[in-house]
């Protein structure tokens, strides 16, 4: 038992090791994406859920913090300022699938092939998922939703959400960034968006490194239907998403579970169908009952559900069809060991950025906002 136990720490470990860097090069690049785009004009820039509407709310969306629960609390704020509901959603999706940091982490774990799908899954996802709110959201379910928004009730990492340290003066955008409030403001992004989502991310780990390790080949064979490739093609992105349910992981710490699955003979679309489920797991279905109401809780997991399981086959059908499906299954699981690779160099380095980062954090007054994450904006330090 004690060895089992070392063993599903130690893959734990591994995998952790092996994405420290693409972590940190990731919060990092999206603190300095977050540093330079306001929070403050985005309701005004989503007034309705036409095409434009909605391809400015993937790209805010792609550009704002990759964890869940601030996106969903920040989708709720826009909405409440007079964002229309639907691409409020979309970009609650963005948020979580288009973000720069997951793309990394998923080119690290899974591969490009699977990376690249993700990014084109997602759009695909957003458009069906429009589809289905203007044929079955109807006005009085969305008046009931804006009464029970307006009551502020709330969520989690709800000042997060609410953070707005755009840098507007200064000259160019590289003067911007390198000026003094501009480091400041990144090191507050890449310090609060790490307070942000740590916890997923080790739950993540920790959950895959079990799995990996205690789990038997033959139960993910047979769970999956490897040995019925059609049936694991449609079968994969129908049970995908429930996985990421009852998981409780979500944001970037559900990818490592995402290559356990991948190796166990889940489908392609089923690994992106997982990947994308993030936003309809258990406690964030508790959010959208607390922030929308129990009707639109309802509403908005059996769309979601509908429009990433029905994304993620469409997917598969198009990469099948272009021969980009890999042949092999080989994401990154890998046992507890540290040589002098490049691996190790460039996490040395990144942990150098990452503590020059939090220095900064520091000295500048970040724990003090650090303590108001959970607050409501109204309660929180001003930005």
């Amino acid at each position: 038992m004690i060895d089992a136990v070392l063993r599903a720490f130690g893959m734990a470990f591994a995998m952790g090791w092996q994405i420290l860097w693409p972590l940190v090069l990731g919060f990092a690049l999206s603190a300095v994406v977050q540093a330079v785009v306001s929070h403050r004009e985005m309701a005004r820039l989503l007034p309705d859920d036409r095409p434009g509407s909605i391809a400015t709310a993937l790209a805010l969306g792609a550009a704002s913090s990759s964890c869940s629960y601030a996106a969903v609390a920040l989708a709720r704020s826009l909405f409440r300022k007079g964002a229309d509901f639907t691409a409020a959603m979309a970009f609650e999706m963005a948020s979580t699938n288009l973000v720069l940091e997951l793309g990394i982490i998923m080119l690290a774990f899974l591969g490009w092939q699977l990376t690249l799908a993700e990014l084109v899954g997602a759009p695909i996802m957003v458009g069906l998922l429009i589809l289905l709110f203007r044929r079955f959201l109807n006005r009085e379910l969305l008046e009931e939703a804006k009464v029970q928004a307006d009551r502020g009730v709330k969520g989690r990492m709800e000042g997060h959400a609410e953070m707005d340290m755009f840098v507007t003066e200064g000259g160019s955008l590289w003067q911007r960034l390198t000026s003094e409030r501009g480091l400041t403001a990144i090191s507050h992004y890449f310090v609060m968006d790490w307070a942000a989502v740590w916890l997923d991310i080790v739950g993540g780990l920790l959950i895959a490194g079990a799995l990996a390790a205690w789990v038997p080949d033959e139960f993910w064979r047979s769970f999956f239907i490897v040995d019925h490739p059609l049936l694991a093609t449609l079968w994969g992105p129908i049970v995908g998403p429930l996985v990421a349910v009852i998981s409780f992981v979500c944001s970037v710490g559900n990818i490592p579970l995402a290559a356990v699955l991948w190796n166990g003979g889940i489908s392609f679309g089923g690994v992106i169908a997982f990947i994308f489920a993030d936003l309809i797991v258990l406690p964030i279905l508790n959010i959208y009952r607390k922030y929308y109401g129990w009707r639109m809780a309802g509403f908005l997991f059996a769309t979601f559900y509908a429009a990433m399981a029905a994304a993620a086959l469409i997917v598969e059908l198009i990469f099948g069809a272009l021969g980009l499906v890999p042949a092999q299954r080989n994401a990154r699981v890998v046992e507890a060991s540290i040589t002098w690779d490049y691996t190790t160099w460039f996490n040395i380095a990144f942990l150098i950025l990452a503590g020059l980062l939090v220095w900064r954090f520091l000295k500048t007054g970040g724990p003090a906002m650090l303590r108001m994450m959970n607050m409501p904006a109204a309660m929180g330090p001003s930005h």
